[in-house]
């Protein structure tokens, strides 16, 4: 049977939020727009532990129904049991995220020049024509597809990504939901050199429900079994239990001749925390905005795409994401008596006020800057850094570059 082929003007590859919440603002557009998905139902399999920065009302419209809880307290906790509870503005959400994915999708497919192919993968792609004729054929394991623009949505692992030599680094994660008698005002946030890459979470998402999960890059099972040990919680005891893939470090490089990457594909993820919508839905915006001028110009290279997607992305959520990086490269590089002492210059010299005021779970840029005016918190860096030459040096380049 030969494979039917069809006309689109844009194929965005993933339906999940990134590719869901594209989709919907170029809806307001007239381009003919297909997304392709692999899963045969939106927002499953469900992989993330769903808390955000109460910033996202500002971006965009939040069904009520989507939020679980809310928070007030961020427990974090040093691998010796020493605590620091940080308060202030943020409240972050406990979100359900595959609701959150299927709202994009439902306002979405409401237009009809949008079609979503559920239950249907990416087989390969490849460029046609020469020039400002060039298009790219999508072929799927039902058909092939002819598009001006190809959108790589497709997670951690992309297709659309590695087929471009981008590749990311990533991290495995596991979470279980559970009955349990945590605090269901505050997220806990375990941090130990076992699983140095991220952290062990609890997270509360109402009517004693917890999500408890961690993530790291080796011996994730091992791993887990242990942080459940430590906070006495039978594995057997759980509701249901998800895993996936987050990528780790910075943005990638996203645009290339008729092609963009958007999302985990892009790398757009915070290094500090795994989580990235804040991040994605604020690429998507500039995203949506760079197709549209490459139809009103005809233009679709790099160079048009760079300027008009990437470079834009750099200099607002790249920065922000650069920071989460060295952060996180110091946080990894602690060993337990780092933490301790790290702990105890925090809350010796009132720094924790100071996160409480300033803290900003997306965009840390200012609080880094309040927080390098303490003399004290300065010589604890200066005197780590100096046993970490190497570490040192990756910093100030990550900084100058």
């Amino acid at each position: 049977m030969t494979a039917s082929t069809e006309k689109f003007d844009v194929c965005i590859v993933g339906a999940s939020i990134a590719g869901n919440y594209l989709c919907y603002l170029l809806s307001k557009t007239n381009l003919k727009v297909v997304i392709i998905e692999e899963h045969k139902e939106v927002g499953l399999p469900f992989q993330c532990a769903g808390i955000i920065s109460q910033k996202i009302t500002q971006l965009i419209e939040l069904p009520e129904n989507i939020i679980k809880n809310q928070v007030n307290v961020a427990k974090i906790v040093s691998p010796s049991g020493a605590a620091i509870k940080l308060t202030g503005n943020e409240r972050p959400y406990i979100i359900d995220r595959v609701l959150l994915d299927k709202h994009f999708y439902n306002l979405a497919k409401i237009n009809e020049n949008n079609m979503f192919y559920l239950g249907e993968k990416v087989k390969s792609f490849e460029y046609c024509g020469q020039g400002q004729e060039k298009i790219i054929n999508v072929t799927t394991s039902k058909r092939v597809l002819k598009v001006k623009l190809l959108i790589g949505c497709d997670g951690p692992l992309s297709l659309i990504g590695n087929s471009l030599k981008v590749k990311n680094k990533v991290l495995y994660a596991t979470q279980i939901r559970i009955k349990a008698q945590f605090n269901e005002n505050e997220a806990v946030l375990a941090f130990n050199p076992q699983w140095k890459e991220l952290f062990g979470w609890i997270v509360p998402e109402g009517q004693n429900i917890f999500r408890i999960g961690i993530a790291a890059s080796h011996n994730i099972k091992q791993n887990f079994d242990k942080f459940l040990k430590m906070l006495n919680i039978n594995y057997e005891d759980k509701i249901d239990q998800q895993g996936g893939l987050i990528p780790y470090g910075m943005m990638n490089k996203c645009t290339f001749n008729n092609i963009l990457l958007l999302g985990d594909a892009a790398g757009q993820v915070k290094a500090t925390t795994g989580g990235g919508i804040i991040m994605l839905i604020t690429a998507a915006k500039i995203a949506s905005e760079c197709i549209r001028k490459c139809f009103i110009y005809d233009n679709f290279t790099k160079k048009f795409l760079k300027k008009h997607y990437e470079k834009p992305c750099r200099a607002s959520i790249g920065k922000e994401l650069k920071i989460h990086y060295l952060i996180r490269k110091l946080l990894e590089s602690f060993n337990k008596d780092d933490f301790d002492t790290f702990f105890k210059v925090i809350k010796m010299h009132k720094i924790e006020q100071i996160i409480s005021l300033y803290g900003d779970m997306d965009f840390p840029r200012e609080l880094a800057f309040k927080i390098i005016k303490s003399s004290l918190f300065v010589k604890f860096l200066f005197k780590f850094l100096l046993r970490k030459p190497i570490l040192l040096l990756k910093m100030l380049f990550f900084l100058i570059s």
